[in-house]
């Protein structure tokens, strides 16, 4: 049997990391064809070259001369910049497309690779919560499958595996409270990135930490399962989990519910997203119920997070709205990180942009572009940045 050729956007970022774990145990099943970062070029090209990539794209282009440098004389194809990425995931050279690029990045690459009739394994959110209508309606149109490979998602599919769609009541998405769940609502003002950025469970990225932190993250999860599940928004539920063991739940008519369980480790998502229907035949980390007698849920304090409560407005208004909502809040983060704003700002920010941004209900592509330049020009106007 021939291998599946793989091409991973964001490689260099946990998420692609952890696939490329899960390539070197699964290296009779999985071949990597292409790999693109977007800014770490020495440690693609240590990739590229450990796994024989015949493609990599670095999106920065200010490093594509140290990484073609780097490679040089290796056979490997070198290039750079958004277009590229766009090329990579279209190209007929690969199966199976492993999107983890973070942000709005993500969008296009994601309809390229649709249209070419690729499988996609998402990892990129804000493929759907930008552009879930558009996306889905391609999809359905070129027959592709998209398998979620947040945890979240991918329980509910695990948990809706063999059950019919007129039974679902509700999705239930857990959350851990991220890392500010302990912390007074009247001391949010003076929290910084670093103790917004240490998460009690989840190893991840600094920007979805943060959004972790704010619930924004939550909220996008929520955009998301509508699209990937075709359910109404209110029937998508959000509880505090502090264990982050209860990856989500499925409530049926009946009255039953369904959950997945395990360990706060992504390569179990991850794998099942490439290996299905199968799965995995060994784990990467064990997990026992009895390490975890305690399981606690909790209401979420829509005063302390207040994301979650916009991302449902955005569902509700539909069109450009969550694309607004996205724009605003890539901005914002980054200006957290950055000290250039503080944290309460951040939700202020969205908030701001919203309100002040223009509406396409029924939008194409190109509007979306627009609504994301507009949102992004509207939050560094309300944060006062360049």
């Amino acid at each position: 049997m021939s291998k599946e050729r793989l091409a991973i956007l964001g490689s260099t970022g946990s998420i692609g990391e952890q696939t490329l774990d899960i390539v070197r145990r699964h290296s009779d099943r999985f071949a990597v064809d292409t790999l693109v970062a977007h800014s770490r070029w020495q440690r693609l090209a240590a990739q590229a070259t450990e796994f024989g990539a015949r493609n990599v794209v670095i999106g920065d282009e200010q490093y594509y001369a140290s990484l073609s440098e780097a490679l040089r004389g290796s056979g490997i194809e070198v290039r750079a910049g958004s277009e590229a990425i766009r090329e990579a995931a279209a190209s007929y050279r690969s199966d199976t497309i492993v999107n983890a690029l973070v942000g709005y990045a993500g969008l296009h690459p994601t309809l390229a690779a649709i249209q070419s009739g690729k499988r996609i394994a998402l990892a990129n959110k804000e493929t759907l919560v930008v552009g879930g209508d558009l996306v889905m309606a391609e999809a359905r149109r070129k027959s592709v499958d998209i398998l979620p490979i947040d945890s979240e998602h991918s329980a509910i599919m695990q948990c809706l595996e063999g059950e019919h769609r007129h039974n679902i009541r509700n999705l239930i998405i857990t959350c851990s409270g991220g890392a500010l769940r302990n912390t007074p609502i009247e001391e949010l003002g003076s929290v910084t990135p670093e103790m917004a950025l240490r998460h009690p469970q989840w190893q991840m990225g600094a920007k979805i930490t943060i959004d972790s932190a704010t619930l924004v993250n939550k909220g996008f999860e929520v955009i998301e399962a509508r699209w990937l599940f075709d359910i109404e928004p209110q029937r998508i539920k959000v509880v505090i989990h502090p264990q982050s063991i209860v990856h989500s739940m499925v409530e049926f008519s009946d009255g039953a519910v369904k959950a997945q369980l395990g360990s706060a480790d992504m390569h179990t998502p991850i794998s099942y997203a490439l290996l299905y229907p199968e799965r995995a035949a060994e784990a990467f980390e064990s997990f026992s119920i009895l390490d975890h007698p305690t399981l606690n849920f909790a209401a979420v304090d829509n005063a302390k997070y207040p994301a979650l409560g916009i991302a449902y407005e955005c569902l509700e208004r539909g069109g450009t709205a969550a694309c607004t909502m996205n724009g605003a809040n890539e901005v914002a983060v980054a200006a957290f990180l950055a000290h250039k704003c503080g944290y309460l700002d951040i939700v202020k920010a969205i908030r701001y942009s919203l309100d002040n941004a223009g509406y396409t209900s029924c939008p194409t592509l190109s509007d979306y572009d627009d609504a994301n330049t507009e949102a992004r020009n509207l939050a560094r106007r309300y944060l006062k940045i360049d």
